[in-house]
């Protein structure tokens, strides 16, 4: 889809009924599904890696619904301003919350390390209003209007957001750090600095960002690892919510610095975000939302083509 498209289809959406839009939106998943573009090969490729067994015709099965969940994130972040308060509380629940409320208790931040699951601007929003202020980090768009409309959108959602690359970044969220309670959740499944760290990741060498590493050992704040995911809402849940679909947040155990001797802590502590968050992963590969290159045979090989 072109930006231009996209853009035109963004200030349509959220005046239209949300059934319709939904069902709109499966279908356009499906035509992209069935056209089998790079980017459908390449979902197919990275779910090999979580479900290396399956036959073919399992797999077009997992990258369609893996494509039906794509396309449901773009739907209901498009739609989050007309969402109340009230329904987005309907929407998520949150679980581990007692994690972050310790940490609040100690005076401290939190840094959340995030893979591309679920609706990670649905769980800010959900956040912002039940656990702390959010400060997270936008990748950079093109074209810039893109860019600024997804800036408007979360900031408008009451997210404080800053642009990857931008200058001071590390110090900037240091600050935000500072000003407790808050969390700043980080999406690290993908590096997009070309300065990231090598993990394992089912069973291959992967490259991810080291950015929620990083900030947590330099802001002294503890590291969690989140997992989202969707769950089916039903009755009075569902009734609430306005929406058949709700959201799950995962706040898993710390990942605490690694105390021995010569071991490099932002590799350590970036390879035990991933092993947490591949589990989930494992259990709804559905959820994950890549459809870019993350294993280092795939970028080796690009780099060969290039």
């Amino acid at each position: 889809m072109s930006a231009k498209l996209f853009l035109l289809g963004w200030k349509v959406v959220d005046k239209l009924p949300e059934f319709f839009v939904r069902t709109v939106a499966m279908l356009a998943s499906d035509l992209l599904w069935l056209r089998r573009g790079k980017g459908v090969r390449q979902l197919e490729r990275n779910l090999y890696r979580v479900r290396p067994g399956m036959n073919q015709r399992a797999m077009r099965r997992l990258s369609r619904m893996g494509m039906r969940f794509y396309t449901r994130y773009y739907v209901d972040a498009l739609r989050l301003r007309t969402f109340s308060d009230a329904q987005i509380r309907a929407r998520c629940r949150i679980e581990g919350m007692h994690r972050l409320q310790e940490t609040f208790a100690s005076n401290k931040s939190a840094v959340l390390g995030l893979a591309h699951m679920g609706n990670w601007d649905l769980a800010g929003r959900f956040a912002s209003l039940e656990i702390s202020p959010v400060t997270t980090v936008a990748e950079r768009l093109e074209p810039p209007e893109l860019f600024d409309e997804f800036v408007s959108l979360r900031e408008d959602l009451g997210l404080e957001i800053f642009a990857l690359g931008e200058d001071g970044l590390v110090r900037k969220l240091l600050n935000s750090l500072r000003n407790h309670p808050r969390i700043v959740p980080l999406l690290f499944d993908r590096d997009l600095s070309d300065n990231g760290v090598e993990v394992e990741f089912f069973g291959e060498s992967a490259s991810m960002a080291k950015g929620p590493a990083v900030l947590a050992l330099a802001g002294k704040s503890p590291l969690f690892p989140i997992s989202l995911y969707h769950e089916r809402l039903r009755g009075k849940a569902r009734r609430a919510a306005g929406s058949p679909w709700g959201m799950v947040l995962v706040v898993h155990e710390e990942v605490k610095p690694d105390l021995e001797s010569g071991v490099d802590q932002v590799q350590s502590m970036t390879q035990r975000c991933a092993a947490v968050l591949a589990e989930t992963i494992a259990d709804r590969p559905w959820e994950w939302h890549m459809l870019q290159k993350v294993f280092t045979s795939d970028l080796n090989q690009s780099a060969l083509e290039r």
